[in-house]
């Protein structure tokens, strides 16, 4: 690891509901059952478009902060073709004191590109690296996906906290009043845009400004400070039976990923296999699991499930296998695009002796459907961040509490 690892904050060098709320995440993820059919490769240009929905009203000691884009950005496919920009942009919520976050929306301004964004809050530790990387890159924000990419304001690493994200149609995220996440003055909101061209061909399509509300209150002695817990499964993707070329080889995988995001990503791959397999060796195949012991006391109040483009399903059990098993989080068709986090229908109590265990399923059958990925070479697909690359993490939030 590069760093000590908080019990609050597993997830390794580098990013809910029960059943019924979960119904709704299902309802929600039409696209990933349409990247079932060939149909798939235009589904994207469908999910365009939509407006969010009115608020909540504001409860006892809330208030509403409206933030903007700095300007207005006109997307462009990267280099090399493809339709998808993936763009991040800082907004300052200006804060002179400690607020609380809880609740959250996404205000696109152009729906017709704007396809699905992610909000993250980054503490003021990592506000300069960010401001770095903003300042160096040529235009508004710069290319990112799966997280903000800015190493010191990563989630993956315990430095930033995945907030909302939002998908055509979504309404406004709500925690319980008294549980947020705490934002400190000096700390930054970054905004991630899919931006998607394929309705135009991967041309230009007209500018975007958008805009996030957040929803802040000072807080009470009684309020609960959210924290982050990611809990993490290898993943070991092999190619179809039908795909070949160099990078269908395991080895030569992980050294393509070490190449393009350094040693501390590349070596994920190997030390996920020997904290999660039995024996240390990788399992090859569609679904990977972990189990992560819960080390200290701790209220789970919402959470989600993320991979990456290749993602069929993801599942969180309490205690698998005991009589106090239960389901956490259960997304049997995982959208990409529909990432949301989700409030558990009442607070989950977990502790020393608990055990949570993710379970992931990928298809590489996916990678000849979709328009991001149809174009790459085949490849054994291992943890890494680009859009290649999987994931397979239950991201919840959680807070600690005294034993």
């Amino acid at each position: 690891m590069t760093k000590p690892e908080s019990p609050l904050r597993r997830f390794g060098a580098a990013t809910m509901a029960l059943a019924t709320a979960f119904a709704a995440v299902a309802a929600c993820g039409s696209d990933a059952d349409k990247r079932a059919a060939p149909a798939a490769a235009g589904s994207h240009s469908a999910h365009a478009g939509g407006s969010s929905a009115p608020p909540q009203p504001l409860r006892a000691g809330e208030r509403f902060v409206n933030l903007k884009m700095a300007e207005a950005y006109t997307p462009a496919p990267p280099e090399g073709g493809g339709t998808d920009e993936y763009r991040c942009q800082v907004i300052d919520p200006g804060l002179t004191k400690a607020a609380f976050l809880t609740g959250t929306q996404v205000m696109p301004e152009n729906g017709a590109i704007a396809h699905h964004a992610i909000v993250y809050a980054v503490p003021p530790g990592g506000a300069a690296a960010v401001r770095e990387q903003d300042a160096k890159t040529p235009g508004l924000g710069w290319q990112c996906f799966g997280g903000t990419g800015v190493a010191g304001a990563e989630v993956e690493e315990g430095d930033a906290a995945w907030v909302d994200t939002w998908a055509p149609g979504a309404t406004e995220t709500l925690l319980d009043q008294d549980a947020g996440f705490k934002l400190e003055p000096g700390g930054l909101i970054v905004l991630q845009i899919h931006y998607n061209l394929l309705a135009t061909d991967g041309k230009p399509a007209g500018s975007d400004r958008s805009a996030v509300r957040l929803r802040l209150t000072d807080g009470t002695p009684q309020t609960r400070e959210l924290e982050t817990w990611s809990l993490d499964a290898p993943t070991d993707l092999p190619c179809a039976a039908d795909e070949s070329g160099p990078l269908c080889d395991r080895a030569a995988s992980i050294a393509d990923v070490t190449k393009r995001f350094g040693p501390d990503v590349g070596e994920m791959a190997d030390r996920q296999v020997e904290e999660c397999n039995q024996g240390g060796a990788p399992k090859p195949g569609d679904t990977q699991t972990c189990d992560h012991k819960v080390e200290a006391p701790m209220t789970l109040f919402a959470g989600f499930g993320h991979m990456h483009l290749l993602g069929r399903a993801i599942k969180v059990e309490l205690n698998p296998g005991t009589p106090k098993a239960k389901v956490v989080l259960d997304v049997p068709q995982f959208d990409f695009d529909n990432q949301r986090l989700m409030k558990l229908s009442s607070p989950v109590e977990v502790g020393p002796g608990d055990t949570l265990r993710v379970t992931c399923t990928h298809d590489a059958g996916l990678r000849k459907l979709l328009p991001q990925l149809s174009k790459l070479p085949p490849r054994y697909v291992v943890w890494g961040d680009g859009t290649s690359d999987e994931m397979c993490t239950g991201i919840m939030s959680v807070s600690p509490r005294k034993s």
